[in-house]
């Protein structure tokens, strides 16, 4: 069977579910006891909401946390302690933007296994980011949203892979947005030393995360790894914490009283996708596409009224440039789970 034949057309499957739906009903009737997650940034706005679903099922949940006391402090305050709702629910510390760390804590997680075992994981959600950032330079002088949102995960994942493929079965989900739609990979200029600019800088690691999730599911299928990525929806949550209120207002995200425009959807609405991405049946062999409101994107219609807000640009699934852009972290980061 020729490669092409293999390829998840990127096109709705009819879920049934859609852009009101919630984490919580996506899950409902499956049961995930006996299976273990990871959610980075588990601990606020959508990774919480996401963390309670997957508990709520029966799930073990891993969340790694850069603050980790106070990702245990909101985790317990939200009824979501070791025991309490059908799964456990740890913290382990990590900072996506330090290398090293994710060296830390992979090898951390692996260990874990019982004697004469491997561990393994089941649901992967790279969730964690940040979002229009001040200029900041991390590592070897990596700009910090690229690093932090795609070279982070990139090399979790990699770490992770024993862990993966030991699930038989395992799906990686990776947030991405519409702020794909900002910039492609700048691959003349990754890390914008020609000149900074915050919100070209998230596009660019929103594409990242979608192209990322093309390269993976491609790698990873053979070995029973399947990769999604996904668009949230827009949510008022921590990620805006660099916006100024008055940028926010210009865009039309909020009134001048505050009032978020009711295109925002809640958390919970929001973590839904992920959700869905991670645990669906309807998605059994499929895999290495962009999602979003409870299913399959429909590629942009350029010029029109939507092109902006709604679908995925052929840039973010671009298999070319998916191939490129691995090999491009893979020389940066030093790790390749697929090398040799």
């Amino acid at each position: 069977m020729s490669e092409e034949n293999t390829l998840t057309p990127q096109q709705k499957i009819g879920s049934g579910f859609g852009r009101d739906s919630t984490a919580a009903e996506v899950v409902a009737g499956i049961d995930l006891t006996g299976k273990t997650a990871m959610v980075t940034g588990g601990y606020s706005g959508l990774g919480l909401e996401t963390v309670r679903a997957l508990a709520s099922a029966g799930a073990t949940v891993v969340v790694p946390a850069r603050r980790p006391e106070h990702a245990r402090d909101v985790l317990a305050a939200a009824g979501l302690t070791p025991g309490t709702r059908g799964g456990d629910v740890s913290v382990a510390e990590l900072d996506l933007a330090d290398q090293a760390s994710v060296k830390e804590f992979a090898a951390g997680f692996l260990a874990g296994a019982e004697p004469g075992t491997r561990r393994s994981l089941d649901i992967l959600i790279n969730n964690a980011a940040i979002m229009a950032s001040p200029e900041h330079r991390v590592g070897p002088g990596w700009e910090s949203q690229f690093a932090t949102n795609h070279l982070g995960h990139y090399a979790l994942t990699n770490l992770l892979w024993p862990a993966l493929t030991a699930a038989e079965g395992a799906r990686v989900v990776s947030l991405s947005s519409t702020g794909h739609k900002l910039s492609g990979i700048r691959f003349d200029d990754i890390n914008f030393d020609a000149g900074y600019d915050k919100w070209r800088a998230y596009g660019q690691a929103k594409t990242a995360n979608a192209l990322f999730a093309v390269q993976l599911d491609a790698l990873g299928r053979d070995f029973g790894v399947r990769a999604f990525a996904v668009h949230p929806g827009g949510i008022m949550t921590e990620l805006q914490r660099h916006l100024p209120r008055e940028e926010m207002i210009a865009a039309g995200w909020m009134d001048e009283n505050g009032t978020v425009d009711a295109r925002f959807k809640t958390p919970a609405q929001g973590a839904a996708t992920s959700v869905w991405a991670a645990t669906s049946p309807g998605l059994e062999g499929m895999g290495g596409v962009y999602c979003e409101d409870c299913d399959i994107a429909e590629p942009t219609v350029p010029g029109s009224p939507e092109a902006r807000i709604r679908g995925v640009d052929a840039h973010a699934v671009d298999r070319e440039a998916a191939a490129q852009l691995w090999q491009v972290s893979a020389d940066m980061t030093g790790i390749n789970a697929f090398a040799g």
